[in-house]
């Protein structure tokens, strides 16, 4: 698909967008024995239920005092004493694999949620009373597909991810970096951003998102990660929401080249980046992701395996997605395909089966 082909970006659609809050999908046995299998699933002191009792909230404002989506619970007394010890303790499993030596030096400081989410997930901010440095981590109720989506992103992106699940519960990590809409606000028109070099990045996130098809991806979604260089800035674009890995029926859901919440990012693209670049920047991306599936080839395939078996969106959605995604490849590969696990297997074989035999050619003659 080229690039430039952009007017959902300028004009929107609204088939094309999610219409309301997804259906969160059950763990299935298969699901949760992978998860145990590579250290995904242990013990948790705090689970998402308990932090359901709180008394009330209080509207959450930024730096600059204006609303966010967040807001923070508060509770009674006696609850936030059990909670404040559970938290900590969840802190512990996630950051130092349940040592609690360093406990003592860490304070429960906040704990927000955000009802706009999917999942309505718990922000815990954790703040070191030595030296006054703050975290974050998440607790969110579970959906399958969302796991799916962590576990993805950690096998097939440059980032690696740390996430746990246990007893309808999943705590995360927080991804560091600037949100996209933010830095479209405030960062985009410094005369020290290197345009070209965040052209180039973007057209990469968005060839990664279709080719696992992650969608969702407008810009409150994802960050902008900006790390000096010897002579400039490097930037890197992280997803941040794994909700709707493989859930909508339109493959435009699964570009965020086609989102008008990233028409900026795609105007930048357009404006630097020539169509030769282009082309050459999706292909280095196929070659990277080609190459981390045969690195992960055995736990991949196991992955889905167990995805193409469970029920991740509703059945109508299915053969919508597989007819785009016949159309857009000029190929019948997908008419097989009968659940959304079956059609992400097919997308990844589709987009990357060539550079993977060329990889895997080149590493034989190697040996020879």
């Amino acid at each position: 698909m080229a690039f430039e082909d952009v007017i959902n970006a300028s004009i929107g659609n609204q088939k094309d967008r999610p219409l309301m809050k997804k259906e969160c999908f059950a763990v299935s046995t298969a699901l949760g024995n992978y998860l145990r299998k590579y250290g995904r699933e242990v013990y948790l002191p705090v689970l998402y239920k308990d932090l359901l009792q709180y008394r009330y909230s209080t509207p959450l404002r930024n730096k600059e005092g204006k609303l966010t989506h967040w807001e923070t619970a508060l509770y009674d007394l006696k609850e936030m004493q059990h909670l404040r010890e559970s938290l900590l303790k969840t802190y512990a499993v996630l950051k130092t694999d349940g040592n609690e030596a360093y406990l003592h030096n860490l304070e429960v400081e906040r704990i927000d949620f955000c009802e706009f989410g999917n999942s309505v997930p718990f922000r815990i901010r954790i703040r070191n009373v030595v030296n006054d440095n703050y975290d974050h981590y998440y607790i969110k109720d579970v959906d399958a597909s969302r796991i799916y989506g962590l576990e993805l992103e950690h096998l097939l992106s440059p980032n690696r991810l740390k996430f746990l699940y246990y007893n309808h519960t999943l705590v995360e990590e927080h991804i560091a970096g600037i949100p996209g809409d933010v830095y479209l606000d405030k960062y985009i028109q410094d005369p020290n951003t290197n345009k070209v070099r965040l052209a180039k990045e973007f057209v990469k996130f968005n060839e990664r998102c279709f080719v696992r098809l992650l969608g969702d991806m407008r810009s409150y979604n994802f960050v902008v990660d900006v790390t000096p260089d010897i002579e400039d800035y490097q930037y890197k674009i992280r997803a941040i929401d794994f909700d709707q890995q493989c859930y909508e029926p339109r493959k435009n859901f699964y570009l965020p080249q086609f989102f008008k919440e990233n028409n900026t990012y795609v105007l930048t693209v357009l404006e630097h980046l020539k169509s030769e670049a282009i082309a050459q920047y999706q292909a280095e991306e196929h070659t990277a992701m080609a190459y981390r599936v045969i690195a992960t080839r055995y736990r991949l395939a196991e992955l889905l395996g167990i995805m193409r078996t469970d029920e991740l969106s509703e059945n109508y959605k299915v053969p919508i997605l597989r007819a785009d995604l016949n159309e857009v490849h000029s190929t019948q590969a997908f008419a097989k395909c009968t659940t959304m696990g079956d059609i992400v297997r097919q997308q990844l074989k589709t987009m990357l089966g060539s550079s993977i035999l060329s990889i895997q050619k080149g590493q034989g003659r190697f040996r020879d």
